[in-house]
């Protein structure tokens, strides 16, 4: 009856029916196999639709602050790219602020920032933000590479001298805050502090020669790539925290949800253990 229907549908016989039985005419081998390859596609179709659900395909955007990226990201990324290969990564390394954003806008599925105020950002992105806490971040002494400096370094070195900050704002307070802290608790008042748009560009000018700077350094080896002198800090401001941001409705997305399994205590360098605290 569902042959005759679709034959009358088509407008063309499928089968030759005879008092022995029916065989196929052209029409009805060719749909035949049309048929069995649509079948396998939807066999294939159903397959990759499970391993979306089962998180090990997809794609997710990370928006990074770089000091994070540098060195405490690779790791997690190394075990998550074993755990689920046929996820595709997409790196971005915007501030804090930026990075936040972008998780707004849902153009990032996760954020990794660092902040010098952890409660005060947690309370305050309650109803908007998923936070894992992923750590202490110590903020080291960032020289040019000329200068012979003791280590530790005593923080009133910084009196006198000229500084590099990148740029703040009161929608995440971060580094900037976290050295005017520091210098404001010892009294300490540097020559002049430049602003610069990130980290990332202060560097050039440390390594220039044309300032100084007060730098988070997670486990005391980002900046290692870097011609800079690093060293630590006596006394030792106050560190950096950091977060591990998702949307709160994010948590539904099986290969987000697989990466966040991911984001452990950071290693920690063995001469910085008695340091970095997790």
């Amino acid at each position: 009856m569902a042959i005759g229907r679709l034959e009358t549908d088509l407008g063309t016989p499928l089968l030759i029916r005879t008092s022995r039985g029916a065989t196929p005419t052209s029409a009805g081998r060719y749909l035949l196999d049309a048929s069995s390859r649509v079948l396998a596609d939807v066999d294939e179709i159903a397959r990759e639709l499970r391993r979306f659900g089962e998180g090990v395909v997809g794609s997710l955007t990370i928006a990074a602050v770089p000091v994070l990226m540098w060195h405490r990201l690779p790791p997690v990324l190394r075990r998550f790219a074993t755990d689920a290969p046929g996820v595709d990564v997409r790196l971005v390394d915007p501030p804090p602020w930026t990075a936040l954003d972008l998780l707004q806008q849902r153009r990032a599925d996760l954020a990794v920032i660092v902040v010098s105020q952890p409660e005060r950002f947690i309370e305050r992105h309650r109803d908007t933000f998923s936070v894992i806490d992923w750590g202490d971040v110590p903020l080291v002494a960032v020289l040019p590479p000329d200068i012979d400096a003791p280590d530790p370094l005593p923080l009133d070195w910084f009196a006198g001298k000229r500084m590099v900050l990148p740029q703040r704002t009161a929608a995440v307070p971060s580094l900037p805050e976290a050295v005017d802290a520091a210098l404001r608790t010892h009294g300490v008042v540097p020559e002049r502090i430049t602003t610069a748009a990130t980290i990332q560009t202060c560097l050039p000018m440390i390594e220039a020669g044309m300032a100084s700077a007060i730098l988070p350094d997670p486990a005391f080896r980002s900046l290692e790539r870097f011609d800079v002198t690093v060293r630590r800090l006596d006394p030792e401001p106050d560190p950096l925290r950091a977060l591990v941001v998702v949307r709160r409705d994010g948590g539904s997305d099986p290969a987000l949800a697989r990466l966040l399994s991911q984001f452990g205590a950071p290693e920690v360098a063995p001469e910085a253990a008695a340091v970095v605290r997790h």
